[in-house]
């Protein structure tokens, strides 16, 4: 039996977004195992058929010592395991789960879910993070990215060669049918909805301040946000917010898909994403999205079919694009909705994804 390692960064991520290709691994006779810090998903891997070994690590810390754990942890895994092959999400397991796999010769697939703030910001790490990514990442045997935007700028810093292995993917991708289409609400009131995690590089500033000047001009309108805060400077800022009543704070839900069945808009007005999974999922379920033109952003919109595309870090082109939806009929919001639904279809169903994977993991492998 051929043995697939993963490892990620987060239980919840992998199961709501990537949970569908180590079941398909299982069924095709696959034994996967999955490495990672335990969280309330672990047991739904575990039910499915899959082997569990905990991993800890801080996802956003870089304390030195606690890296080389990491990176010693991944080697005892990897001579324990001794998989076939190795699929790696995210930063840490990139970097560290590459060089593990590099040190051992192993067999790995990277997934570059993103660039993350640190390469959005101009940071001292930043060069750091590139030369630990260009150590790790050179003899993959295929690397996945989720927006030729991110191919483009690791192929321009020499982080991949142009002989490497390597395609896009629309992302993780929807399941289609557990996300299914919902009629357009006929609210009395355009609700726009803002769901992410509450940092600056999400867009929530823009959103904010772009929420406020239009409720002081319309008053048909609600502006919902919807995520943990992930940066204390928020946590003052929402209240206050709210008590203007410019918002209204939902804090982290597990419930999305109600929130955005109820909504008339999805807006994600973010620096840069990896491909926008709740953009995709808006759209599945047949909402009108508002995005920024930029990486990982721009490829769920088509500017005036099935939403509007903004500036980035720019909240006065927000609001325009906010605004231009505000004084759109309810027959044509309602068309944009469908739109999106048709879009998602076409592009994001995650069996597009799923297909990419299990083709390149049974090449490399040759099991079938």
């Amino acid at each position: 039996m051929k043995k697939i390692l993963i490892l990620a960064n987060n239980d919840i991520g992998l199961y709501n977004f990537r949970k569908e290709l180590p079941q398909r691994l299982l069924r095709l006779g696959y034994d996967v195992t999955i490495a990672l810090p335990y969280g309330e998903k672990v047991e739904k891997f575990k039910d499915m058929g899959c082997n569990f070994i905990e991993t800890p690590m801080n996802r956003r810390g870089m304390n030195v010592i606690q890296e080389l754990k990491l990176l010693i942890q991944y080697i005892k895994i990897i001579k324990k395991i001794k998989p076939d092959l190795v699929l790696t999400y995210t930063i840490k397991p990139n970097i560290y789960g590459g060089i593990a796999c590099r040190s051992l010769n192993q067999k790995v697939i990277h997934t570059v879910t993103g660039l993350g703030s640190v390469f959005i910001r101009d940071l001292w790490i930043k060069k750091v993070l590139i030369k630990l990514n260009k150590f790790s990442f050179k003899n993959a045997c295929h690397i996945f990215f989720l927006n030729k935007d991110n191919q483009d700028f690791y192929k321009n810093i020499k982080i991949i060669a142009n002989q490497q292995q390597i395609s896009v993917v629309p992302g993780s991708g929807v399941n289609l049918k557990e996300f299914q289409f919902n009629e357009y609400p006929n609210n009395e009131k355009i609700k726009f909805t803002f769901i992410a995690r509450i940092i600056k590089d999400k867009g929530i500033e823009e959103f904010l301040e772009s929420a406020k000047n239009i409720k002081d001009k319309h008053l048909n309108v609600e502006f919902d946000v919807v995520g943990a805060i992930d940066e204390d400077i928020y946590i003052n800022k929402l209240k206050e917010y709210e008590k203007l009543k410019v918002i209204n704070y939902l804090g982290h839900r597990s419930d999305i898909q109600a929130i955005m069945k109820k909504s008339s808009c999805i807006v994600l007005p973010s620096y840069g994403e990896g491909r926008g999974t709740v953009l995709q999922e808006g759209a599945a379920i047949g909402r009108p999205l508002i995005t920024c033109d930029t990486y990982g952003c721009k490829d769920n919109v088509d500017d005036g079919y099935n939403g509007y595309l903004c500036k980035s870090k720019d909240y006065k082109s927000l609001q325009n694009s906010i605004e231009k939806f505000i004084n759109l009929s309810f027959e044509e919001k309602k068309e944009m909705g469908l739109n999106s639904r048709i879009k998602a279809e076409k592009e994001f169903d995650r069996d597009i994804v799923i297909k990419s994977y299990i083709d390149k993991i049974n090449k490399i492998t040759k099991m079938l």
